[in-house]
């Protein structure tokens, strides 16, 4: 661990290598996809190469990794609730779990896949102050006061934004709810 926190990626390399089987099956358990479980354990694994500087080499190095796995565990089940909300508040049907990923789901329906795309495109037109709050914390995961230090506004700026921007995202798509005219 020593020689991974001074910058050796062979070291860091081995650590992968001994870690990589149990933190799958961890996240794997968590999660409940193994294509998800895998994204997931790389984002450890780039997380953990990314903070070794603030690794105690005098504590255990497995509890640490699992416990970077179980945040990224996190971050991806609130991506995943808040997708899912998304498209609740855009009425697509419950099956849908991401607008993201519908030109690559088979199983989608082609009004569900129109749908799907009305709403990538109207948040594209979003003005930039509505559009970049909105993102940042429904799709990256940050809180309200990360996307703010981020955005250089305060947590209440961005809450409010994001308000804005469901508001503009629902006025732009009511035409199209339940198959109204366009």
């Amino acid at each position: 661990m020593r020689a991974a926190r001074d910058g050796d990626r062979a070291a860091f390399s081995e650590i992968v290598r001994r870690h990589k089987t149990p933190l799958y099956q961890f996240v794997r358990r968590y999660v409940g996809d193994a294509d998800d479980a895998y994204d997931i354990l790389q984002d450890t694994f780039v997380a953990a190469w990314q903070g070794l500087r603030r690794f105690d080499v005098q504590q255990t190095l497995t509890p640490w990794l699992r416990k970077i796995a179980l945040n990224k565990c996190r971050d991806h089940g609130r991506r995943h609730v808040i997708r899912r909300r998304l498209l609740t508040l855009f009425h697509a049907q419950s099956s849908v779990e991401s607008p993201w990923i519908a030109d690559s789901n088979p199983e989608l329906e082609s009004p569900d896949l129109e749908r799907l795309r009305r709403l990538d495109q109207a948040i594209a037109r979003l003005p930039r102050r509505y559009k970049e709050p909105l993102l940042l914390v429904l799709m990256a995961g940050l809180t309200h006061q990360q996307a703010g230090a981020q955005l250089g506004i305060t947590a209440k700026a961005v809450e409010m934004r994001i308000r804005r921007a469901k508001e503009k995202l629902r006025m732009a798509l009511t035409p199209y709810r339940d198959g109204a005219a366009q």
